[in-house]
């Protein structure tokens, strides 16, 4: 939860799952990411401003078990 208005970030970003990461958007799933543009892309089609799509800011996305640069590779099929 961020201080300055008592709410959480809109976007959290879950920790990694074999490539993947759940991603929610106000409290809505809106899918699964396996880079940092496809998170970018899910909150254009939000409707977030795009002056509000920053990844490293703490206060728009959370980031659960790694940061926007923390992705495992996905198991070979």
């Amino acid at each position: 939860m961020n201080e300055t208005n008592g709410r959480g970030a809109r976007v959290v970003v879950d920790a990694p799952l074999d490539g993947r990461r759940r991603v929610t958007i106000d409290g809505r799933d809106v899918g699964v990411a396996v880079e940092p543009d496809e998170v970018v892309r899910m909150m254009r089609r939000a409707g977030l401003p795009e002056d509000g799509i920053a990844l490293d800011d703490p206060e728009v996305v959370e980031w659960h078990g790694g940061g926007p640069d923390a992705w495992l590779d996905a198991p070979p099929r």
